[in-house]
């Protein structure tokens, strides 16, 4: 199996004093940042435990690891050189009461196995010089990354898609911070397209938290096996990553960001304040369901005139600001998910005309509020309305 680096991983390194950032600018180079960076870990130790980091197999990891370095700071006159004038607890000279041993071979497969290099020269800018981010990201797409083989029966899906990207039929949403991923979604990330070709079963982490193994195939004609969550953290730290839409789910938001991502409307949801019977028994899950550019306000400022608002006076009981979206298919896409219960009543307008209104459902405004979150996720076609358990459920 790959051995693959997690988020997790990196806060390790972290904490064990391994500098995984990218370098700093500044006066210093980088070689100079590192090596500072690893002493100012010793020197929290010593103020944290009131001694010399210890050498020795039973030793805390921690500790070992500072010691080595120690060891290597002492030895170099280019890190003395570096470091005499931040030493104010004179660590470069200090001895320590105890027996303080040289590194064994022991700490040795230790650094090793921390991805740590010892050079034959003990040259101390070979233990702290650890890889930078980039090359970690680097090594990690080589280890993660294989061929795929049978990349012919996913070649048609991507050309496919790319035709549907160009023609308007798919359009691409910004990935929302750890949305849902499902197979067959498709994505955009580090500039190429994503398919989640196959999900294995849920299984809980060491961390005790919900995962599941991915096969990820890319355009490219090469594939990961992955878990969910890091194809989720990748998303997230990409900025430009999207996520495809399906054809099903219409071309609703502009791949064409506007200036300043200025809002372009809102939804809307309304609960009527008529005394009609029904209406006054349900009240709570009787809501208006609109998208409109302009103030929402002014939209009701005559409800009571009008049937469309029941001949009543509405309040507004959620308003989510839009940017982007193409307003009348979001509001058609909103009304056919919620068709099933959609408000069956007839009333009689101002002229004696008989009127049907046909924004206004039967359903609970969390659900609602669900929905516009699948719909901001770009997962919506995944999930249909079921009346009986009031509730969103997987298509």
């Amino acid at each position: 199996m790959p051995k693959y680096t997690t988020d997790d991983d990196l806060d390790l390194l972290n904490e064990l004093g391994i500098d995984t950032a990218p370098p700093q600018s500044g006066q210093r180079s980088a070689r100079e940042e590192r090596i500072i960076a690893g002493f100012e870990e010793i020197d929290r130790f010593v103020y944290e435990q009131g001694r010399l980091p210890q050498h020795g197999e039973d030793g805390d990891i921690f500790e070992r690891l500072y010691a080595v370095r120690l060891d290597r700071l002492r030895e170099s006159e280019e890190c003395r050189a570096v470091l005499k004038p931040l030493d104010s607890r004179g660590l470069l000279d200090a001895i320590d009461d105890a027996n303080l041993t040289t590194e064994s071979p022991v700490d040795e497969a230790l650094l090793a196995a921390l991805g740590v290099e010892v050079a034959a020269d003990n040259d101390v800018t070979q233990l702290v010089n650890v890889r930078s981010r980039q090359e970690i990201k680097a090594a990690e797409e080589i280890a993660q990354r294989t061929p795929c083989q049978d990349f012919e029966q996913f070649k048609p899906i991507f050309d496919q898609v790319q035709r549907e990207l160009k023609s308007g039929l798919r359009q691409t949403l910004k990935y929302q911070d750890n949305a849902a991923v499902n197979q067959g979604d498709l994505f955009i990330l580090d500039g190429q397209k994503v398919l989640v070709a196959e999900t294995g079963e849920p299984f809980v982490s060491d961390y005790g938290r919900s995962d599941r193994r991915l096969r990820v195939v890319y355009d490219n004609a090469t594939e990961s096996d992955l878990l969910l969550r890091s194809l989720q953290r990748a998303l997230n730290k990409d900025k430009s990553s999207r996520r495809i839409t399906n054809p099903d789910f219409g071309p609703l938001f502009s791949h064409i960001p506007a200036e300043d991502d200025l809002p372009t409307g809102y939804i809307y949801v309304l609960r009527s304040r008529s005394d009609h019977p029904f209406i006054a028994e349900n009240r709570s899950v009787i809501h208006k369901i609109g998208v409109t550019g302009g103030d929402v306000k002014s939209r009701i400022a005559n409800a009571k005139k009008d049937p469309t608002y029941l001949l009543a006076e509405v309040e507004i009981v959620a308003k989510f600001k839009l940017a982007n979206i193409n307003r009348k298919g979001l509001e058609a896409l909103l009304h056919k998910f919620f068709s099933s219960v959609r408000l069956d009543m007839e009333l009689q307008d101002r002229f004696g005309s008989q009127v049907q209104p046909r924004e206004w459902f039967l359903v609970p405004l969390e659900v609602i509020e669900e929905a516009i979150e699948k719909i901001k996720e770009g997962t919506i076609d995944q999930f249909r309305y079921d009346a009986n358990t009031v509730s969103l459920m997987r298509s």
